[in-house]
């Protein structure tokens, strides 16, 4: 069942998605960067082409997860966000970790005798995903706005600053302003050119 907060335009919901903070498997973290994809309008979009087995959560109700495989390796995790009928998510892009830090940096720590700083555990989607623990079995799970689900979202009582600019690491659509942030926030990616406060 579709939670009426995800069941509006995927950028509007990808705007209220920063600064709340997503809880799963032992780890939560604050939301800093995000990424709309706006489904059969979107030539970037996972669900541009229409649905398939691997997209199908993408077409589903609003307000459940859609992981997927990047690059083969990472696991990206995205929220579902679309008006009823319609298709879309949003690219969990970074975040900072705030509760489940020792969990999150085994998560993410190959060598420990190199450490990883705390604001780069969830910067970058893969990153994300893996201190979040993601995997493709969470693909289509629920995200819950009460406290104590599988995944749970504490929306921020106030909406921060937001800047935006173009997205990242695509091919097609590269125009378009759908990556929104967090200004001067250290998790977020590098690259912040092009930015207008919205």
């Amino acid at each position: 069942m579709a939670v009426p907060f995800f069941e509006r335009p995927t950028d509007e919901v990808a705007c209220d998605l920063l600064g709340a903070v997503l809880t799963h498997d032992g780890v939560s973290i604050r939301i800093t960067e995000v990424e709309a994809y706006l489904g059969a309008d979107d030539e970037a979009s996972h669900a541009f082409r229409g649905p398939t087995r691997s997209n199908a959560a993408l077409f589903g109700p609003a307000g459940h997860m859609y992981v997927y495989h990047s690059y083969g390796i990472h696991k990206a995790g995205n929220i579902v966000a679309h008006p009823p009928g319609r298709s879309g998510g949003v690219l969990l892009r970074a975040g900072e970790v705030v509760s489940g830090i020792e969990l999150a940096s085994q998560r993410r720590t190959l060598d420990p005798a190199k450490p990883i700083v705390p604001a780069k555990l969830a910067s970058g989607p893969g990153n994300f995903g893996k201190a979040m623990g993601l995997d493709i079995s969470d693909n289509g799970r629920p995200v819950s706005l009460l406290p104590g689900a599988e995944f749970s979202l504490a929306l921020t009582p106030e909406r921060p600053t937001i800047v935006c600019g173009p997205r990242i690491g695509i091919s097609k659509n590269v125009a378009a302003h759908l990556r929104f942030w967090l200004p001067r926030d250290p998790t977020v990616s590098a690259r912040k050119t092009w930015a207008a406060t919205i």
